[in-house]
């Protein structure tokens, strides 16, 4: 591979190199992923671009003048995506270094060197990514596997857990915060959202989540002071709610404490959402009502099943009573809880399946589930923890470098055959506008024939409400507020 300019100059020769970090895909949101890097590259004198390809063209003008490319890579779907777009990367500017960052960087490494790619950096990635960008790591072939790797300081595949003096982060060059994803509030009411990270990483070793492997029971804080300058500038620019994108917001409940009150000072209007796990919003149910006070209107929490071996599997360290208790708690707080599922896993059957439909319904959750979170089927990317268990390392195939995960097959194909007519439902529900009560309707007869009782009664609360002024879907109490990108990897 060649480093040369069209010049004859090498590429590598220059101190501070053109930097081009690239987002692929990040839920909807800008990405923090990009401006909090681009703020510690423009700090160490290095000139950097930033593109969203989310919601943007890539600028092949602005590719083949980069003499570094960096790709955010947060998640499965972002680092397909990004495995996809290489080859052109290379094509179009073979002579630049390639750098992927990010929770699924090291764990794919593996694919994308074999791609390419020169280092994969982890964990607590900005200071780890300056060097380098300024070509202090080290290069070479990766050691690592494609299901965990080994990390060192100089190694190209490195997972780094330092405690950073973090930057606020530097926003110039994304596109505007209207371009992403809104806060829908029903009867025409629409929020411009920012994003914002106040930790990283996460105490809990859930054994689906990808954040496990990485930081294996760690997480970090951004100072408040960082966190509410980010908050300022993109207020500044237009932003009306603060999506919070940490694991989840009470690892440390003190220092979100502190978080929440220094926003609710400085932006008494602001609202904002949140990730929290089912265990904490039981143990910390007490702190609810501040957190609305001081503008938290949604909680996203990955509920994942209700079926205790799922659970368990999963150690989530929560109980369908616990879900219950959440889901009051949250209601006697005025906070919309936005669960989250894996409805479709290894431990499921047919009737666990419409198990869970009647606990949604049950719980009064119809109106606050996204219908694409009744479909999602268990994804075994690389570094799974999930794999240790031997039932799951029984139906697991070997890493599938195209697909980036492991494949499986459920031990009933009738489960695997019912996920496929649930995905093909809401894609078509999706398509044609129909509500979330409708639509669970459908998932619901859906479930019922596959169980041979076609014609089995819609659950209490299930029922298609009328549509109130406004075509908004709930009569009988506010409309539901959500994030118009549903929440998944």
């Amino acid at each position: 591979m060649t480093s040369e300019r069209p010049d004859g100059s090498d590429r590598r020769a220059a101190a501070r190199p053109r930097v081009l970090l690239l987002s692929t895909y990040d839920l909807g949101r800008q990405p923090f992923g990009l401006a909090s890097p681009a703020a510690w590259l423009r700090r160490a004198g290095i000139e950097v671009a930033v593109r969203d390809l989310a919601v943007e063209a890539l600028d092949l003008a602005q590719l083949r003048e980069a003499d570094c490319i960096g790709l955010h890579l947060p998640m499965h779907t972002a680092t397909r995506i990004a495995v996809e777009l290489i080859p052109r990367i290379r094509a179009a500017n073979p002579g630049a270094r390639l750098i992927g960052y990010g929770l699924y960087a090291p764990l794919n490494a593996e694919r994308l060197m074999g791609l390419g790619v020169e280092a994969c950096i982890g964990g607590e990635y900005e200071a780890a990514l300056v060097e380098a960008v300024l070509g202090r790591a080290g290069s070479g072939s990766p050691r690592a596997s494609g299901d965990g790797p080994l990390a060192g300081p100089t190694d190209p595949v490195r997972i780094s857990l330092d405690r950073l003096d973090f930057a606020v982060p530097d926003r110039t060059g994304l596109p505007a915060l209207r371009d992403y994803a809104g806060l829908e509030l029903g009867r025409g009411h629409r929020r411009v959202v920012g994003y914002t990270e106040a930790s990283r990483g996460c105490k809990h070793l859930c054994r689906h989540c990808p954040v496990v492997p990485v930081y294996a029971g760690r997480f970090r804080v951004i100072p408040v002071a960082v966190v509410l300058e980010d908050i300022r500038r993109q207020v500044a620019a237009g932003a009306e709610h603060i999506s919070f994108g940490d694991p989840d917001f009470l690892n440390g409940p003190g220092h979100a404490l502190r978080v929440a009150r220094a926003l609710h000072a400085a932006f008494p209007e602001l609202s904002w959402d949140a990730t929290i796990k089912v265990e904490h919003l039981r143990l910390h149910a007490e702190l609810l009502p501040e957190l609305r006070a001081a503008g938290c209107i949604l909680i996203t929490s990955a509920v994942e099943a209700v079926d205790a071996a799922a659970l368990e599997a999963f150690d989530k360290r929560h109980t369908a009573a616990d879900l219950a208790a959440a889901v009051a708690a949250c209601r006697a707080a005025d906070i919309t809880l936005n669960p989250t599922f894996v409805a479709f896993h290894p431990w499921l059957s047919l009737a666990g399946y419409r198990e869970l439909l009647a606990a949604v319904a049950a719980l009064d959750l119809v109106d606050q589930v996204a219908p694409v979170q009744l479909a999602i089927r268990l994804l075994l990317p690389a570094g799974s923890k999930l794999l240790e268990l031997p039932e799951v390392a029984a139906l697991a195939g070997d890493f599938d470098p195209a697909a980036l995960a492991h494949p499986w097959q459920h031990p009933d194909p009738r489960v695997d055959a019912l996920q496929r007519r649930v995905e093909a439902e809401v894609a078509a529900s999706v398509e044609a506008g129909r509500s979330r009560r409708a639509t669970f309707a459908r998932l619901w007869r859906l479930a019922s024939a596959a169980l041979g009782e076609p014609e089995a009664p819609l659950p209490a609360g299930a029922a298609e409400r009328a549509p109130a002024p406004g075509g908004d879907q709930v009569t009988d109490r506010a409309p539901i507020p959500y994030l118009t990108e549903p929440w998944y990897c």
